[in-house]
Parts: C-alpha cells; structure tokens; sequence
C-alpha cells in the first residue's frame, strides 16, 4: 500500500504543535504549603482553610504498621 500524499515535516511539526505537555496547576494556602488545586494539602491536611485530614495520625499510623510488619 502507498501513502497518497506525504506529510511533510512542517506539517506534521503544525499538527503536534498542541500535544505538549502543560504545567500542573500550583497553589499555596493560608499556611504558604504548595499543593495542587483542589487538593488537601499533603502537608498540612487542610482544604480550603480547613482541617480536613490529621495529617500526624496518619504518619503514626504507618510507622507503627512498619514497625509491626519488621517484627
């Protein structure tokens, strides 16, 4: 089978020109935490200013499952 008409390298160039790769949507809260928008914040457990996840029972959580798990 034969292409009928090739594409040249400018065209091509043209068509992908919008399949780059676009930064992520970055925001800083109340406590100047980085995170993405529309998140909790890993850091600090708070969305929207509030406390939504305690985030060091969590930390305690895992480390005590490591600690068992190594036993």
């Amino acid at each position: 089978m034969v292409i009928r008409m090739r594409s040249t390298k400018s065209h091509t160039g043209n068509r992908r020109a919008h399949h780059r790769l676009s930064k992520p949507a970055i925001s800083k809260d109340s406590d100047g935490n980085v995170h993405l928008r529309h998140r909790v914040s890993p850091t600090s457990g708070k969305y929207k200013g509030r406390q939504v996840i305690d985030v060091q029972k969590k930390v305690l959580k895992r480390e005590s499952k490591r600690n068992s798990q190594s036993k």
